[in-house]
Parts: C-alpha cells; structure tokens; sequence
C-alpha cells in the first residue's frame, strides 16, 4: 500500500501536466453552462411530472 500510494505521488509530480489557464477557464465556462441547462431541464421536467400527477389525482378524487 505504501508503495502504491508514493508511486501515485511520484506520478503526479513527474507526468501530469496541467493544461493552460486559458482553456482551464474555457472548459470551466462550459461545464457550468451545461449544468445550468441540466439543472433547468430537470426541473421542467419535475414540474411537468407534478402538474400531472396532481391533475390525475384530482380526477380521481373529483
């Protein structure tokens, strides 16, 4: 175990680069993006959900 967890270190320090600023804050720009549009689609679709069972559930007590 400690010999993996060195090696992982050791890794990180010689072989992962990170990329530049610039395309760090691009792709960070896209992900929030995309969750926002994800975020927002799922709760359309929950309120479409609700607004049906709450008309199916009114038509059977009604």
């Amino acid at each position: 175990m400690f010999t993996y967890i060195t090696e992982s270190i050791d890794e990180l320090k010689n072989n992962v680069t990170l990329p530049p600023k610039a395309e760090s804050t691009n792709l960070m720009v896209i992900v929030a993006v995309f969750s926002i549009i994800f975020a927002l689609a799922t709760w359309g679709v929950d309120s479409l959900f609700s607004e049906l069972i709450l008309l199916y559930f009114n038509s059977i007590i009604n």
